[in-house]
């Protein structure tokens, strides 16, 4: 916003400026309220440039003092500005306050043009930067010191400067007003202190010396601004982060109450072998962790296996009893024994870090029923965190977006002026300079045409604007002269030739052909590959770059080089081609190989005929200049956690790697060095970072480590998540907008059309020639068509009379707009018309999802609807019902008509046989109609449907044992297929096979009674038994039979299908990677096993495949694989999903920064900057991906949200009414008032139980109970266990007391309130809990039973009107989305059910190994749901691949016998299970992604309510809710004065805050009689106030108005008196008279004394009449200011 309307010129600091701001500040109290409608000019900070509009900066005006351009800082920060010769502004304070020299003095004279100048700056910089570079070393040169000592001289030269001209504290803009020095002179005075101090503080100074990595931030102004908006986000994101603490206090707490010292329990051998040696150091290695050689270990498991003493725990084997001994897995770091570490396990669960193994062994040690626990937080409560931060980070990013963009509005038009006008003096001074030049070069001929001027002129601009260009002119010269070929008539010709050639869609559509084939030969490489496709893809390769080579060469020649290279495409076309040619003399060359890598750049011309390429690379590029600065600040983020990582825990790595390593070599994942911390840094922000903790705190500590990574996790991940949001805006923005396709991708449409009529031409000709036949043939074929064309349509239509053709003309218009609008619609009927018999239109499987069902409405009651005749069929089902006046008539024109053909073959006899028949089939078909519409028979359907998909889960390994259940379930399969045949045939019957057939949903339940038939027909043959695998399709019935699912399905594909285009340019980057993979990797993941130990043999060893072969006397040794690896794309696509989901990518990675060559054994991190490769594709094959499918997702699903009218498209319309009444639950209090009983003790009782007071103590005690529960650890003392029995006792009380009162006070009513009736319910369990365990016993009963039991009343803390407001308002969002979030829920568990049972057909007897042991696998239902949760969270899929992918007879045994089933083998199919899990995956995600969707945009949806002038109606729910408080009696009328604390109560937009009397005075508020306000008045004034002038506020007004008075039409209502206005002028008039009156009486008092005290009495007088004029005065001016 710009202070004043018209800026000020640059006028010098002189001293009477300095004079002039020191007398403000003498004077500053009496100018506050002239000041207040200042505000600073946002392009006139300090660091920006000087706008041209303060006119041109002098010579003698660089680097001196000058008044202050803004009037907010010259006036109330007393500032002057100093420009220096690039404009930029430096504000000073001018105050001279604490050591703060005079704006005139010479020292700070100096120092201020020291600081101003560009290269004081520049110097700063480049320090900083050799700094950053010295740092990241790990062993400095010997001149490193003396570096280090001037660059501690520069930076004690800087703050002395800044000192000197900006003082130590004299403002916001001196030395300590900026908290960036502050650090600056931290630094700088501890690394001055440390160096030259005797004592050794190395280490603090090497660690303190990184925060100097922070001062890039302050010298780049972007990055500044950038960090002041993150903070404003995270005040946004305050009450967020105190939610997640509360939520994670409360699952922590409950997990110690369930877990606590139960991941202790092991498998112990007993009796024991040796009792007297119990501890085995099981490595030799001193420092290792110590374990007891009795304990059960599984085979390659370093720690102990878990068990439980429950039913469905882990059981120990035979030998071996389940003890609590040792310590916590994970070297001690995973437990719940106390409440810090329970902390720790939830927020690692939380941030879904490794969740799957302490998921395995919490259900190993605890048993399965514990997955609740897991589901609840690993699932929804991490998903609801998430979506949080989501949602306030895109609000407050949309809200920095909007205010930039107000911003630009506001300033552009006022800039726009003055820079026209600059532009046009330039211009016209530049004319003047021509015509003087012109004058100079010819001075012989005087006599010039002023023609002759204009066109020089004329020239001159072009070659001005010319030389504006990159080149210099002389080079445009130079390209005109050689670049440019017009040599001679032939060579025209030839080039016009070309110029046809190329510009040719043909052309175009070859080319594209070629690109697409040389990517497919680019595909097409793998290891090992024979000589004969090796040669054959380097042919390919040739050819390739011939082609294109001359298709550069022809355009060169047609469009000349110059206008050849004006083109980008062009002239990436041309720098493909010369590395093509380079890579086929370079690429032999050992060393240049890498030179086959650049064959990857021709996808990229995909980008001139793929139009969606081709602007999301321009999106992207457009987003990189934008985001540059939040780019730049999270690199600088991520290098100075690398820096510090590495200089804080760097040395502890060395000195203690025997503690985390046996060998005492430094694991892969360390901070030693620069590069190995910048890849922890990087691993930790990709999600990964509990085991690089876990080393972190062997060595270093755990308070050091756990706050590093905190930070790291934390700021790293905010910087995250607002790029990715960021990203996705301007990925969504620029989709929005309309783009036009290039002249190439016009091309290759216009070649597939020449294409395609070419077709139709040749098929049309061929079609010509058939029709050539004999005329017998010809006229039956007339006579079926007669036939056709009269079962297509109904007799009347077929008749001559007009009436009728104009009836025909309307309903064919009809007919038309209703398919028009209703195309998408399904065509099921309407249960309203029982009557009639429906006939279908053509549906899409795809498009018609979601349809909704067109009604048929019958005309009058007594007409009735009967089915027309047809020629082709008596017992067609595509029949069209026909009105008895129609039928009349075509019973009187049908003779007529049909004389010829249908009159003649048919008698009156046999039509009226065929009438009768018709109305006996026209009678079935409505029967078999009103059965398939009966709400019951549909109620049943569903019910089959479920027990149907529900018999499935039977169907485990153990059916076999199961006889009695196998057979129920056989004969059940049978009736189940016998009822759907049967619902299929009445169907029918009712609609007609076209309907049937073209409808979606009929099309599936047909597939599902399909499947039916065919499980039936494999079961009784032995050689169709693979059918049966199929039974899990069943499961799909259940979309078609719920209507919530139908429009989850709708919308999905709504929101999905538009984004292929998009998902083809993603997999188009993948196998861009796949491809560099296949080339970089392909056939070095090798390598030679250990069979004994399962370990990699050293290099030392084994260094090739020959040795590995050759080994111990000729035995050759396994040389494996990995099974995930880069030998072809395929595998190179398997194995990027895993880098994606961050699921066995640590493997992968170790492979490949292993890998030496092919057929050579690897080496470890012989190759270690392959690491860059996999970041690349983390970067530019994940993150930037996944924001374009996410943008383009939300920019369908708000399109599909407008098409279906602005509300939630994932529920129904029942549901939609449901919303409502879940919005209005969500603001406002539903409960009743109770009313206050009439016996004198229940009323004192009833007041103490309702008094706010109260409800706090009680809110306190149950706060207190959960901070009690903290103190608890495992195998504390008895005395421990007695205080906290005797506590658990004492809220036991406590809340039974308070039970007992409310039950007192509010009598029955007590459980009309849902949260009496929770806390009644608490206090019974509670009770109960104390007393059980001495009637049965204190093992059967865990002691946290009672303390769990009381911490469930701390949800009251969450309840509305009770807890904070801004866990409510954080609420709010979430609970208006569960109706639509429970739907996606239910298809997602839907899709889990279908694959877990996909999973057991497929999966059931795969061998237990990596991923799939005795919790995880898929024998049962239950445990392959486990299996399907991980994979949702995308948690530990890859070691369940790994197992599946065991098909060999070296992993498995095919021929295993499988006790208890005729089964045998226990092999997987890999095929089988890459497309499973790739295929869930895919569908999970996107589900999911949705989900996040729906609660982010519901948070954008609140948000933009807020900005927007309007009124709501849950704002004037939250009216009346506020007046209920005001008027309990229901007056309808309020005192006016309570009217300022009901406007103080009100929420936004109509609330009005203290001190808000002069505000609602000026509203001039209609009062009635006893200073009374009336509720309709105060709404329609509250409402005019917020809406302003609003087109819309009077249609509003009359709305409130006209709705008010019809919800109370018989309230009693009273002429208004006066107004507020008006009541306070009278107040304010009697206060002036009664001033009046009194002077007057003192006046009257001084006459009646003595003459001695006249002359005194007068000067009173006098004064008094002053005093009276000043009160007047005053009044006035208080009454004006008011209003």
């Amino acid at each position: 916003m710009l202070s004043s309307p018209e800026p000020k010129g640059l006028i010098p600091f002189t001293r009477e400026s300095f004079e002039l701001i020191k007398q403000r500040i003498a004077k500053k109290h009496c100018e506050e309220h002239e000041e207040e409608d200042l505000k600073a000019n946002s392009d006139l900070e300090a660091g920006k440039e000087l706008p041209f509009i303060y006119g041109n900066l002098s010579q003698g005006m660089v680097s001196e003092p000058l008044e202050d351009v803004d009037p907010y800082y010259y006036k109330k920060k007393n500032t002057f500005i100093v420009l220096n010769k690039n404009r930029t502004i430096f504000r000073f304070n001018a105050a001279s306050i604490l050591c703060t020299l005079s704006p005139f003095s010479s020292i700070r004279g100096t120092t201020i043009k020291v600081l101003v100048h560009p290269f004081f700056r520049l110097l700063i910089l480049i320090s900083v930067l050799i700094d950053c570079i010295f740092m990241s070393m790990t062993n400095l040169p010997k001149w490193g010191p003396v570096l280090e000592n001037t660059l501690l001289g520069i930076y004690t030269f800087e703050i002395i400067v800044k000192l000197f001209a900006r003082g130590v504290w004299a403002g916001s803009f001196s030395f300590l007003g900026d908290p960036w020095n502050w650090l600056d002179f931290s630094i700088t005075l501890f690394e001055l202190i440390t160096r030259y101090s005797p004592l050794n503080f190395i280490l603090m100074l090497q660690t303190a010396r990184t925060l100097r990595i922070l001062k890039i931030i302050p010298l780049n102004p972007g990055l500044q601004s950038l960090v002041g908006i993150l903070i404003r986000c995270l005040k946004k994101l305050t009450g967020v982060i105190i939610l997640t603490l509360f939520f994670l206090s409360i699952f922590s707490l409950i997990g110690m109450g369930l877990f606590m010292g139960n991941l202790k329990h092991k498998c112990l051998r007993w009796p024991q072998e040796n009792e007297n040696e119990t501890l085995h150091n099981r490595t030799g290695n001193p420092y290792y962790i110590r374990e007891t050689e009795n304990f059960y270990y599984l085979e390659g498991e370093r720690y102990a296996l878990l068990c439980g003493n429950r039913t469905d725990a882990g059981q120990c084997p035979e030998g071996y009893v389940c003890v609590k001994a040792g310590i916590n897995p994970d070297r001690g770091f995973t437990n719940f024994d106390h409440f810090g570490w329970a902390l720790f396990a939830l927020f690692r669960l939380m941030t879904q870090d490794y969740p799957e193994a302490l998921y395995h062994q919490i259900l190993y040690a605890s048993g399965k029923i514990y997955m609740i626990f897991f589901v609840v937080v690993s699932f929804w409560f991490a998903f609801y965190m998430a979506s949080l931060f989501l949602g306030i980070l895109a609000t407050a990013y949309e809200e920095e977006k909007q205010t930039a963009v107000e911003k630009t509005k506001k300033i552009e038009p006022k800039f726009q002026q003055t820079i026209k006008e600059l532009q046009e003096e330039n211009e016209a001074a530049q004319t003047t300079t021509t015509q003087i030049e012109m004058k100079k070069r010819s001075p012989t001929s005087t006599n010039i045409s002023l023609d002759t001027l204009e066109d020089a002129t004329l020239r001159y601009k072009e070659e001005l604007k010319k030389s504006r260009k990159k080149c210099p002119f002389c080079w445009y010269r130079f390209a005109k002269l050689f670049l440019i070929w017009n040599c001679s008539p032939c060579w025209l010709k030839l080039k016009e030739f070309l110029y046809r050639i190329i510009t040719d869609p043909f052309t175009d559509l070859f080319i594209t052909i070629c690109i697409i084939l040389n990517i497919c030969f680019l595909a097409l490489e793998h290891y090992p590959m024979s000589s004969q496709i090796n040669n054959l893809l380097n042919f390919g390769n040739l050819v390739f770059i011939g082609i294109f080579a001359a298709e550069m060469i022809l355009k060169i020649i047609a469009m000349h080089p110059y206008g050849y290279f004006q083109i980008g495409w062009n002239i990436f076309d041309s720098i493909i081609v010369f590395l093509g040619l380079a890579e086929l003399y370079l690429a032999n060359i050992h060393g240049l190989i890498s030179f086959r890598s650049f064959k990857i750049l021709r996808i990229f011309k995909l980008g001139k005929y793929w139009p969606t390429l081709e602007n999301l690379m321009l999106t992207l590029s457009h987003s990189w200049v934008a985001l540059r600065d939040l780019v730049l600040l999270l690199f600088t983020f991520i290098f100075f956690s690398a820096v510090f990582g590495m200089k804080m825990f760097g040395r502890s790595y060395k000195e203690c790697v025997c503690h985390i390593d046996k060998d005492c070599q430094l694991p892969r994942w360390h901070m030693s060095d620069f590069f190995h911390s910048y890849l922890n840094v990087f691993r930790i922000l990709c999600g990964e970072w509990v085991e690089t903790l876990w080393d972190c705190m062997e060595v270093a500590g755990q308070s050091w480590c756990i706050s590093f990574y905190m930070m790291v996790i934390l700021i790293g991940n905010l910087l995250i998540l607002y790029l990715f949001l960021a990203l996705v805006s301007s990925f969504s923005s620029y989709n929005t907008a309309t783009t036009e396709k290039n002249k190439e991708a016009k091309n290759l449409q216009l070649a597939m059309e020449r294409i395609k009529t070419g077709i139709n031409y040749v098929y049309l000709k061929i079609l010509c020639k058939k029709q050539n036949i004999p005329k017998e043939t010809m006229d039956h074929v007339n006579d079926v068509y007669v036939k056709e064309d009269i079962s297509d349509h109904t007799l009347s239509e077929l008749s001559n009379t007009q009436d009728f053709l104009k009836d025909k003309e309307k309903s064919s218009s009809t007919e038309k707009n209703t398919m028009t609008e209703n195309e998408n619609q399904s065509l099921i009927p309407s249960p309203s018309v029982s009557e009639t018999v429906p006939i279908a239109s053509g549906e899409s499987d795809i498009e018609n999802l979601d349809n909704k069902e067109i009604q048929s409405k019958s005309g009058d009651e007594g007409s009735k609807e009967k089915i027309k005749q047809s020629s082709s069929s008596e017992c067609s089902t595509v029949d069209i019902a026909i009105s008895e006046e129609e039928e009349m008539v075509c019973e009187r024109e049908r003779p007529k008509h049909l004389k010829n053909d249908y009159g003649r073959r048919s008698s009156p006899g046999q039509i009226s046989r065929e009438y009768k028949k018709g109305k006996i089939w026209q009678n079935i078909r409505k029967t078999c109609f009103k059965i398939v519409e009966n709400s019951w028979f549909k109620c049943f359907i569903g019910l089959v449907t479920l027990l149907s998909t529900g018999t499935l889960a039977f169907e485990d390994i153990y059916i076999d044992q199961r006889k009695t259940i196998k057979i129920l379930l056989e004969y059940a399969d049978m009736i189940f297929t016998y009822i759907f045949i049967l619902e299929m045939l009445l169907k029918w019957m009712a609609y007609g096979f076209k309907a049937y057939f073209t409808n979606g949903w009929y099309k599936l339940d047909f597939m599902v009674v399909i499947v039916f038939c065919l499980s039936l027909i494999g079961k009784s043959r032995e050689e169709l038994k693979p059918l049966i695998s199929i039974k899990f399709l069943r499961a799909l019935r259940v979309v078609s039979q719920f209507e919530s699912m139908k429009e989850v399905v709708r919308a999905l594909i709504k929101t999905t299908l538009p984004t292929l285009n998009v998902f083809l340019v993603c997999l188009m980057i993948w196998l861009i990677f796949s491809i560099m993979g296949v080339q970089l990797f392909a056939g070095k993941f090798y390598e030679c096993i250990d069979p004994t130990s399962g370990e990699r043999f050293p290099i030392s060893e084994v260094m090739n495949q020959s040795q590995c072969e050759s080994l111990l006397f000729n035995e050759s040794m396994p040389w494996e694989n990995a099974k995930l690896n880069f030998d072809n794309v395929g595998n190179g696509f398997l194995s990027l999903l895993q880098v994606a989901t961050f699921n066995g990518w640590i493997t992968i990675m170790n492979s490949a920064v292993d890998s030496v060559e092919v057929n050579m054994q690897p080496n470890f991190e012989i190759n270690i900057y392959m690491y860059y490769y996999f970041i690349n594709f983390i970067i530019f094959g994940l993150f930037l991906p996944l924001s374009m499918l996410i943008a383009v997702i939300i920019a369908n699903f708000n399109k599909y949200k407008i098409k279906q009218g602005g509300s939630n498209i994932f529920i129904t319309i029942k549901q939609r009414k449901q919303y409502r009444g879940l919005k209005k639950l969500m603001y406002e209090d539903s409960q009743r008032p109770v009313p206050r009983p009439g016996n004198k003790l229940q009323g004192f009782i009833f007041d103490l139980v309702t008094n706010p007071v109260f409800n706090v103590i009680i809110m306190v005690h149950i706060c207190l109970q959960a901070i009690l529960l903290t103190i608890q650890s495992d195998e504390q003392s008895p005395q421990m266990e007695t205080a906290f029995f005797w506590i658990d006792s004492i809220f036991v009380m406590l809340y039974t007391i308070e039970c007992i009162l409310k039950l007192l006070s509010f009598r029955c009513y007590y459980f009309t309130i849902g949260w009496n009736i929770f806390d009644f319910m608490v206090v019974i369990f509670s009770i109960t809990g104390l007393f059980l365990p001495m009637t049965v016993g204190y093992y059967l009963v865990p002691p946290s039973l009672v303390q769990l039991i009381l911490l469930s009343r701390i949800i009251h803390i969450l309840r509305l009107g009770k807890g904070p407001k801004v866990f409510h308002n954080l609420m709010v969002p979430f609970m208006l989305s569960l109706p639509a979030l429970l739907n996606i829920s239910l298809l997602l568990f839907l899709v889990m059910f279908v694959y877990a049972i996909f999973g057991m057909y497929n999966f059931a007897y795969v061998k237990k190994e990596a991923g799939i042991n005795d919790v995880s696998n898929f024998e049962t239902f239950g445990s392959s749901m486990l299996c399907l949760f991980q994979v949702t969270i995308f948690a530990g899929w890859d070691g369940m691949l790994t197992a599946i992918f065991n098909s060999e007879w070296s992993d498995c045994d095919p021929d295993k016998i499988n006790p208890g089933t005729q089964v045998r083998g226990d092999c997987g199919n890999p095929a089988v299970g890459i497309l499973y899990f790739v295929s869930y995956i895919l569908i999970s995600w996107l589900i999911i992604v949705n989900m996040y969707i729906i609660v982010v945009m519901e948070f954008l949806n609140i948000a933009s309510k807020k900005k927007v002038k309007t009124l709501s109606e849950d704002d004037f729910r939250k009216f009346f809710q506020v007046w209920k408080r005001f008027d309990p009696d229901r007056t309808q009328y309020i005192d006016s004065s309570k009217l300022s604390d009901f406007a103080a109560s009100l929420d936004p937009p109509l609330s009005m805050a203290k001190p808000n009397k002069g505000q609602l005075i000026a509203l001039d508020l209609p009062m009635a009689v006893g200073d009374r306000i009336h509720c309709l008045d105060i709404l329609l004034a509250f409402t005019k106030r917020v809406m302003g002038n609003d087109v819309r506020m009077e249609k509003v007004l009359s709305e409130i108005e006209s709705g008010f008075m019809l919800a109370n039409p018989f309230k009693i209502t009273y002429e208004p008196i006066t107004t507020t206005l008006k009541r306070k002028q009278e107040a304010v008039s009697a206060t002036i008279i009664q001033r009046a009156y009194k002077n007057y009486r003192l006046r009257r008092n001084d006459q009646n004394t003595s003459d001695i005290h006249v002359i005194d009495g007068d000067r009173d007088v006098q004064e008094t009449k002053e005093g009276v004029y000043f009160d007047k005065a005053k009044e006035k001016s208080i009454i004006q200011s008011q209003i």
